[in-house]
C-alpha cells in the first residue's frame, strides 16, 4: 500500500501529477482498495491474537493432529446427530453414527513421522468405542461392490498402534473401487510426496460428501458418499486448496479451494484460518511424481464465488477441543482444556504475510 502512495507522488516527464492519469472514479477504487488492505491486515492481526489464547499448551498427541490444535467445527446441527470424536493413534475423527461413516479424519503429517515404512497388515475391525446401533460393521461391506475406503491412509501411520486403528470401520467409508485404488491412493501418495521431499508440515482434513435426494446405502444403513475430499494446508509455505472426486469408477479429480469445500459440506474444515486464506487456491499436484523437492507449488487462482464457511466462536471451539484429548472417545461433552500457548512472531508474520499476499491476487482478479 504504501508502494501506491509514493508512485501518486512521482511526477510525469511532463511535468504533471501520475495522479492525472486517473479520473476520479479510478481515485476512488485505488483508495477503496488501500482501505481493504488495511482492513485485511488489521483483521489477520486480530484473528492472530484470538488464538494465541485458544490453543492448549499440552501436548496432547490427539490435540497435534490439528492445525493450531483446533479441530474442524459442524456448523448444520443436522451433522451433529449421533456423532461421535474420536482419537486414534495418529489421526482423529468426527464420526457420525447417521451415516455409519466419519464425517471428516484429521491428521498431520510432518517428515519425522513418515521417515519409517511399516508394512500393511489388514486388520478391518468394527468400532467398539461407537454404539452398536451406530457402528458400521464388517458384513454391511461384504459383497457390496464398495471398498472399504481408509480416510487417513495406511501408509500414513507411524507405528503398529496408528496402523491397527486406521483399520477401523469408524475410518472408513463405502468407495467406488477405481476411485479408491487408482485416483485416491494417487493422491494419498502425492500428499506424502509434499512432506518427503520438501520436508514440510501437511495437515490434512480427509472425508465424505452427502449430496443428493436419495443417497444409496450398503448394508445395515451405511450412506455411500457421492463424493471424497482431501483438504490440505502447509503452514511454511501457505499453500492450500482440496482435492474433490466423484465416489464412482470414472477416475475424475478436481482441485478446489477451501471455502467451495465448506460450502458444500457445512463445516469449516480450518477454524484457525481466514476466509482470504481459504479462498486461495494452489495447483495442488495430482500424483507424486508430479512433486519435485525443489519445486514450490504453483498459486492457481482467488475464488471469489464459493460461501466459505462461517467463523467459530472461541468460546465454541474451546468446548469441541474438550472432546479431543489424547487415549479418549467422547461425543459432545468432555472435559476441561488448558490454557492457551504463545504463537512466536515468526508464525504471526507468515501468517500476515499470506494475508497480504490473499490481498493482492483478489486486487488483481479485481482490476483485469
Amino acid at each position: 500500500m504504501f508502494i501506491v502512495v509514493v508512485m501518486a507522488k512521482k511526477k510525469s516527464s511532463s511535468g504533471k501529477s501520475v495522479f492525472n492519469m486517473f479520473n476520479q472514479n479510478g481515485l476512488k477504487v485505488i483508495l477503496g482498495l488501500v482501505a481493504t488492505g488495511s482492513f485485511a491486515i488489521a483483521f489477520g492481526q486480530e484473528k492472530i491474537q484470538q488464538y494465541v489464547s485458544l490453543s492448549p499448551s499440552s501436548n496432547s498427541a490427539c490435540l497435534e493432529q490439528f492445525y493450531r490444535e483446533i479441530p474442524p467445527y459442524l456448523l448444520k446441527e443436522s451433522l451433529s446427530k449421533h456423532s461421535y470424536a474420536l482419537c486414534f493413534n495418529g489421526f482423529n475423527v468426527m464420526y457420525s453414527g447417521v451415516s455409519k461413516t466419519p464425517l471428516w479424519v484429521a491428521e498431520a503429517l510432518k517428515p519425522q513421522r513418515l521417515s519409517q515404512k511399516i508394512p500393511r497388515e489388514d486388520s478391518f475391525h468394527e468400532e467398539n468405542n461407537v454404539a452398536t446401533e451406530h457402528r458400521a460393521t464388517l458384513s454391511d461391506y461384504r459383497g457390496s461392490g464398495y471398498d472399504r475406503g481408509h480416510m487417513a491412509p495406511n501408509a500414513d501411520m507411524p507405528n503398529k498402534a496408528a496402523q491397527f486403528d486406521s483399520f477401523s470401520l469408524a475410518n472408513m467409508v463405502p468407495q467406488a473401487p477405481k476411485n479408491n485404488q487408482q485416483v485416491w491412493r494417487e493422491l494419498e501418495e502425492a500428499t506424502r510426496a509434499l512432506v518427503t521431499k520438501q520436508k514440510l508440515d501437511v495437515f490434512v482434513v480427509t472425508g465424505p460428501v452427502f449430496q443428493g435426494k436419495k443417497l444409496k446405502t450398503i448394508g445395515q444403513g451405511v450412506i455411500v458418499p457421492s463424493a471424497v475430499y482431501k483438504a490440505v494446508y502447509m503452514p511454511k509455505t501457505g499453500a492450500i486448496g482440496a482435492y474433490y472426486a466423484p465416489n464412482d469408477n470414472s477416475q475424475q479429480v478436481r482441485i478446489v479451494s477451501v471455502c467451495y469445500l465448506e460450502e458444500q459440506l457445512g463445516v469449516n474444515l480450518f477454524p484457525q484460518l481466514t476466509e482470504e486464506q481459504k479462498r486461495n487456491t494452489y495447483k495442488l499436484p495430482l500424483t507424486a511424481t508430479a512433486v519435485k523437492a525443489n519445486s514450490a507449488i504453483q498459486y492457481s487462482h482467488w475464488d471469489a464465488e464459493s460461501q466459505c464457511a462461517e467463523e467459530v466462536a472461541s468460546e465454541q471451539l474451546k468446548a469441541l477441543q474438550k472432546n479431543f484429548k489424547s487415549g479418549s472417545t467422547q461425543s459432545s461433552s468432555g472435559s476441561t482444556v488448558t490454557k492457551g500457548t504463545v504463537i512466536d512472531a515468526a508464525d504471526q508474520d507468515a501468517i500476515v504475510k499470506q494475508l497480504v499476499d490473499a490481498l493482492l491476487q483478489y486486487i488483481l482478479q479485481l482490476l483485469r
